[in-house]
């Protein structure tokens, strides 16, 4: 089964794995170091394959506390971009080998904006895809940002990524914004979508639905371990 945890240090070269099978333009290793070791705004999770089923596969295996953080609106224009500059490439990267074991089926983040969860990140390995993964991360990230006190979550999304879109959508989040030529890559648009009030029953008892409907959905269909299900059935 998957359980929802804290990204550690030792995660990052298969979240980076994952990270380059799913972004054209990726983060470099030492970004994800960085924001685990140095940045109190942000906390990332990894959805981690145990051989253990007594425990729920999206709680938190670890303290999720966070201090509240300075004000820092506006940081995140191009966050993406941001780091890759900020860090540089990563030429010495090399991809974990065939006979790797793989533990990790995605990973996600977020930063605490004063009362703002912006969601940095969300990828499932492309294997993975469509086994309800992306739903489990986005209902960790909800929760995680309902523990820290934030009032609403927020996100960038490209304007083509349609699949990305309807899963922020079955959360409640919406279209409040466009930010122009956001992606260096081929310089495309990107939605801004925000929830709904976190604490407001509507997100309340979306949330639970959603749950509940992913648990049931788990019950008939599990999520195979990473090594079961080759890249190549993407």
């Amino acid at each position: 089964m998957y359980v929802i945890e804290p990204m550690k240090l030792e995660d990052i070269p298969e979240v980076t794995e994952i990270e380059r099978a799913a972004f054209s333009t990726a983060w470099p290793a030492q970004a994800y170091r960085r924001e685990i070791t140095d940045n109190r705004l942000a906390r990332y999770v990894v959805a981690r394959w145990v051989d253990d089923d007594s425990s729920e596969a999206w709680q938190l295996r670890a303290d999720s506390k966070v201090s509240t953080p300075p004000t820092a609106r506006g940081l995140l224009g191009g966050l993406r971009d941001w780091l890759v500059a900020l860090f540089g490439p990563e030429p010495s990267y090399e991809p974990p080998p065939p006979s790797a074991t793989r533990h990790l089926g995605g990973y996600a983040g977020l930063w605490l904006m004063v009362d703002e969860a912006h969601i940095t990140t969300i990828a499932v390995r492309p294997s993975l895809k469509h086994y309800g993964l992306g739903i489990m991360l986005m209902i960790a990230l909800a929760d995680l940002a309902l523990s820290v006190g934030a009032a609403r979550m927020t996100l960038e999304v490209r304007v083509s990524n349609y699949e990305a879109q309807n899963l922020y959508r079955k959360f409640g989040f919406h279209e409040e914004g466009i930010r122009r030529r956001y992606y260096s890559d081929n310089g495309e648009d990107a939605l801004i979508m925000w929830s709904e009030p976190l604490e407001s029953p509507e997100f309340t008892t979306r949330l639970e639905r959603v749950r509940c409907e992913l648990q049931e959905r788990l019950r008939s269909h599990p999520i195979p371990p990473p090594d079961q299900v080759p890249d190549s059935a993407a």
